[in-house]
């Protein structure tokens, strides 16, 4: 019972800090740029970057870690609601004037690029924003979703199982399943894309490969910076967060995998005029 009155008493600050930033949603501007994607691309790695810049705030409260979850968990609690996860902009104007320099605020969600209807939301009310996507060899983001799932204790099958049950387990169109057990469907990268495509300027997508991330961090967190229009800023380390290596996925289930993805990722080649390097 000891712990009973602290948790109350935390969940009491945690309650009038929501409201207070509701109160002062019309002082708090919309944020600049989206980290969409994808969901086991690196994007919690790419977020602790950006908010070591000293011009890239953090949302608001600061227990928030990297997105607001708005445009597909939240849609329905309303604009306020969303710009009260933002500083203000005295906050933004102390920030420039500290460090002399533009200050970007922004969200890292992976679950905005698969949602079918959060293209659409996030053109009608942030239609000059920037949107930054991870692509990462999808064979391998699949085994680490489902090594992630299987960690948390929301998936009893193996991967050849979890891989075959996909459709039927995502059939009904449930949400929570459908970001749970979208093994596969998550590195058909190109149809979660097209939303975005057709509603964005090109300019405004940035897109990069995981792996060139992973490889060369100081390098493409450099390009990203560029892209927001932030100032250079040079990190003591690049460390990855929430890594779950691919090893020990089963040959013969990669080797279906590789052959899948493959139509798909030559589609994706050509519609976005890159070189992926997967298999």
């Amino acid at each position: 019972m000891k712990n009973a009155a602290p948790r109350g008493a935390k969940e009491q600050v945690r309650e009038l800090l929501v409201r207070y930033g509701e109160r002062t949603s019309d002082r708090r501007p919309l944020p600049d740029f989206l980290v969409i994607g994808t969901k086991r691309g690196g994007t919690t790695s790419l977020w602790r970057y950006l908010i070591q810049h000293p011009l890239v705030p953090r949302l608001f409260p600061a227990w928030n870690t990297k997105t607001s979850h708005y445009f597909e968990e939240n849609w329905g609690r309303g604009e306020a609601w969303y710009r009260s996860h933002f500083p203000t902009e005295r906050q933004r104007a102390a920030l420039e004037k500290k460090h002399g320099g533009p200050s970007k605020v922004g969200e890292a969600a992976p679950l905005y690029m698969f949602h079918p209807e959060v293209a659409g939301r996030v053109a009608d009310l942030m239609p000059g924003a920037r949107m930054i996507v991870l692509l990462r060899d999808p064979v391998e983001r699949a085994f680490s979703h489902w090594k992630e799932r299987r960690g948390e204790g929301v998936e009893p099958l193996d991967f050849a199982a979890a891989l075959e049950a996909e459709q039927s387990r995502t059939a009904g169109g449930d949400w929570p399943a459908s970001d749970w057990y979208s093994y596969r469907a998550r590195g058909r990268y190109l149809e979660h894309l097209e939303p975005w495509l057709a509603r964005f300027d090109r300019s405004q997508l940035l897109f990069v490969q995981s792996e060139t991330f992973y490889r060369e961090p100081a390098a493409t967190y450099a390009g990203i910076l560029d892209f927001i229009g932030l100032p250079a800023h040079d990190l003591p380390a690049y460390d990855v967060f929430n890594d779950r290596p691919g090893k020990g996925m089963d040959e013969a289930v990669r080797a279906e995998l590789t052959g899948y993805y493959r139509p798909f990722n030559a589609a994706l080649e050509e519609r976005l005029g890159m070189r992926l390097t997967w298999p």
